[in-house]
């Protein structure tokens, strides 16, 4: 009887855990999604952070519902191989379009990207483009 109160206590909190760190990630992505400068940096807060937000919840969920009976529940498994396999599909697809349309990133070009014109000023190197999606 002590055991099943304890082991119960330890899974309810672990659940507790699980929830409250999806629920961190999401809203950290939330906010780099609403507060970020540009569509690149914008790009990358839903697509890492809210991502593992709702794969801890899933976590979570997996767990309770494992926790309550002797049947395993592979739906929460199952949305979280959608959920892991689309979202970097998606962002590159949304990345690969933003490239194509030439948006500019407001980010600085890193140093040891740019290179000296003839005229003295920084820039980043020319895009150059196989052909294929040109």
């Amino acid at each position: 009887m002590l055991i099943d109160t304890l082991a119960d206590t330890l899974v309810d909190t672990l659940v507790a855990a699980l929830i409250l760190l999806g629920a961190a990630f999401t809203l950290i992505g939330s906010i780099g999604l609403a507060s970020l400068p540009d569509f690149f940096c914008r790009l990358h807060g839903p697509t890492k952070a809210t991502t593992l937000g709702v794969g801890g919840m899933l976590a979570a969920s997996a767990l309770y519902f494992a926790a309550q009976g002797p049947t395993p529940h592979p739906t929460e498994l199952l949305v979280a191989l959608f959920l892991f396999m689309t979202t970097p599909v998606s962002a590159h697809l949304l990345a690969k379009a933003a490239l194509r349309l030439h948006l500019r990133s407001l980010a600085p070009v890193p140093a040891r990207f740019r290179h000296e014109q003839t005229d003295g000023r920084d820039s980043a190197p020319a895009h150059r483009s196989s052909g294929r999606f040109s």
